[in-house]
């Protein structure tokens, strides 16, 4: 247990790390380029990223995560790995090339031609890395990992920011994230000095994809539910109304996509090598429930209260039709962490056909709201995946259940404390954006408030202060 531990306290420090350093880098290069540049500048990139996105999932097709739980992979499953990805990434980006003309004509965007054929360069150097990407996992080499992006979002950024400055418009985004991927590339190729040492193995694809390839369904409809709003108000609105609403969304995310995304990447390959304790295995399941909800909670909590004063502060009264999708967004995506633990559990015992059958019923029912909410709005639209991100968690916790009698009541007792204190610690502040102060002020005092009552709630909480205690531990040992 204490082994487990102190590699998810490790992990998780570097992980930390990166996914704070990079965001906020991130974050703060966002600021800048949404002062430069226009919300449709936003919304025509945004309007790519399910082609990506699918495209990129098909690459993948679950064979990284199958590398990482598998036991001890052979130089053989690596390499084949690593050229089935750089294949299909050289024949999806032809299909992208040629598709382009026709993608531009759909959404009445002719710059989207051009855009997508540059842009689309990025899949091919991605899958080149995806294998020695994978092969840090597997060794919890999270320090690597945390190096490479933080160079590549901050080397990215600057040059996008420049580029911005300069009058490049929306290609300043295109290029930027073109600049990110060959950094990291560079970076990872130099840390993992791996090049493919065995050829193509039919034997080793045949037993990875037989794991990966329901994974790579399930990514596929996940991808095609996390797009359909994006794909939905590119068609029958407009960029700019997509560039508010991808603003409002990508600043929710941020707080659970960062805490969740480091105990995702942390414990996937941790619980792995448990994976046939099934005891410890739901312990320490438990434990990453109860403490990824209690920092996701309040930063989501303290975000949807006072959306209004930081959309206006931060980024301008250009961006103020954002502020109800931070609202709503900052709501909803509290509880993703819970789907995504529930799930990662699922792959750890290798049931990726349960995944799969989780998703399919997901996605029909997330797909049927959205085309009911389409002609309602952009709102409608936001309200709809909202109701859709409360089924998933119900739905999430079913196997679950069935497997290791941790089903959705036990699961609600775990993070429900959190939740309850969570409202009553940020009600305070949303009331503060009513009296009228700066802007500036009212975060402030906002933040304060709603910190110091969580605090208060939460002072004995055993969670709390075990995590009090290791920063205290960690602070010694840095003095």
């Amino acid at each position: 247990m204490s082994s487990i531990k102190q590699q998810t306290i490790s992990g998780s420090k570097w992980n930390f790390l990166e996914r704070v350093a990079a965001q906020g880098i991130q974050f703060i290069i966002g600021i800048v380029l949404a002062r430069l540049l226009l919300p449709t500048d936003f919304g025509t990139v945004g309007l790519l990223a399910i082609f990506f996105e699918i495209s990129q999932a098909f690459i993948d097709s679950g064979f990284n995560s199958a590398l990482i739980r598998t036991k001890n992979p052979t130089q053989k499953d690596y390499s084949t790995v690593f050229y089935f990805n750089l294949l299909i990434s050289v024949a999806v980006y032809a299909i992208l090339f040629f598709a382009a003309p026709c993608i531009a004509t759909f959404f009445n965007i002719p710059i989207l031609c051009p855009i997508l054929r540059v842009q689309a360069v990025t899949l091919i150097i991605n899958a080149a890395m995806a294998v020695q990407v994978s092969m840090l996992n597997i060794r919890l080499d999270f320090r690597s990992l945390a190096k490479r992006r933080i160079w590549a979002t901050l080397i990215g950024g600057v040059c996008g920011v420049i580029l911005a400055y300069k009058g490049f418009g929306v290609w300043a985004l295109v290029y930027q994230q073109i600049i990110s991927a060959i950094i990291n590339l560079v970076f990872i190729c130099y840390i993992c000095r791996w090049i493919p040492k065995a050829g193509f193995s039919s034997e080793s694809f045949k037993r990875l994809g037989s794991f990966g390839s329901r994974l790579l369904a399930a990514g596929l409809l996940h991808t095609l539910y996390r797009n359909l709003t994006t794909f939905a108000i590119g068609k029958f609105y407009s960029a700019k109304d997509l560039g508010f609403y991808t603003r409002g969304a990508s600043i929710a995310d941020l707080p659970g996509s960062t805490i969740n995304g480091v105990l995702q990447t942390v414990t996937y390959p941790i619980l792995a090598k448990i994976q046939d304790d099934e005891t410890q295995l739901v312990r320490i399941y438990r434990k990453y429930i109860r403490i990824t909800s209690l920092g996701i909670f309040i930063v989501s909590g303290i975000l949807c209260a006072l959306a209004e004063p930081f959309i206006l502060l931060v980024f301008t009264d250009k961006w103020a039709d954002s502020v109800i999708y931070l609202h709503i967004f900052a709501f909803s995506y509290m509880f993703d962490h819970l789907s995504t633990i529930n799930l990662n559990l699922l792959k750890v015992k290798g049931r990726s056909d349960l995944f799969l059958k989780l998703e399919i019923i997901k996605k029909s029912i997330s797909i049927t709201l959205i085309l009911l909410a389409i002609p309602h709005g952009v709102l409608a639209i936001c309200l709809a995946k909202f109701i859709y991100n409360q089924i998933a968690v119900f739905i999430n916790t079913y196997y679950t259940g069935k497997l290791f009698h941790l089903g959705y009541i036990q699961q609600v007792k775990d993070f429900a404390p959190y939740l309850i204190r969570c409202v009553l610690a940020c009600t305070p502040a949303y009331f503060i954006t009513y009296l009228g102060l700066p802007h500036i002020v009212t975060l402030m005092l906002g933040s304060a408030v709603a910190l110091m009552l969580y605090w208060i709630m939460l002072r004995k909480n055993p969670d709390m202060l075990e995590l009090v205690d290791l920063l205290k531990e960690k602070f010694k040992k840095k003095k």
